[in-house]
Formats: structure tokens, sequence, C-alpha cells
């Protein structure tokens, strides 16, 4: 099985990267922020941070994988409030929460991530 650094490394965004980085040269815990990110469904914060953590890669797949459950939640209840205001469905938003949800498995089981 890969490393938790080695499956999902390729998927950091260098952007979010510098952000962690900056945060972190200012003394943050990356452990606390990657469980704040992952509350908020904000994988890719989240992964930046557990890229920098020294954890097991079973507790660093856990809070990633829930970061990609919480953000299926929260499209999903921002497409039945959509749904409820402009009276029609939002498909897309469903089928993006279907995918994090299955980003979440692949996590969990330590699989790549099809992007």
């Amino acid at each position: 099985m890969s490393t938790f650094a080695e499956l999902y490394t390729p998927l950091l965004k260098d952007v979010i990267a510098q952000k962690t980085r900056e945060q972190l040269e200012q003394g943050a815990d990356a452990l606390a922020y990657a469980r704040e990110y992952a509350e908020k469904g904000k994988p890719e914060f989240v992964l930046a941070y557990l890229l920098q953590v020294e954890a097991t890669d079973e507790v660093k797949r856990s809070i990633y994988a829930y970061a990609y459950e919480r953000r299926a939640i929260l499209s999903e209840e921002k497409a039945q409030a959509f749904s409820r205001q402009f009276h029609r469905s939002f498909p897309l938003i469903k089928t993006g929460a279907q995918k994090d949800r299955l980003a979440a498995n692949r996590v969990r089981q330590g699989q790549e991530i099809g992007v």
C-alpha cells in the first residue's frame, strides 16, 4: 500500500501549499488546522496541512476522508436550500456530493482519488 504522501501529494495545489506553509511558519498547529478545515468541508486545505504533520497514515486518511464527507453533506444542504429558494433541482451539486463520498471511501481504503 502506498503512503498517504505518495498517494495525495500530486493533488496539492501550489497556492494552498504556500498559504499553509506561511501559517505554519507563524506557529500554527497543522493537525488542529487540518481538523478545523475538515469540519468546514475543505479537503484541499486539509491535505496541505496533513502533508506537514507527523501522524500515522491512518489518522491522516481518516481526517482527509472526513473532509470529503463533510463537503458532501454541506453541498447537499446547499442544494436543498437552493431548491426551496428557486423552486427547481440542482443535480450538479448532488453529483458533486456523490463524487465527494466516493473520494472519501477511496481515501479510507488507501486508494488514489480519481480527480
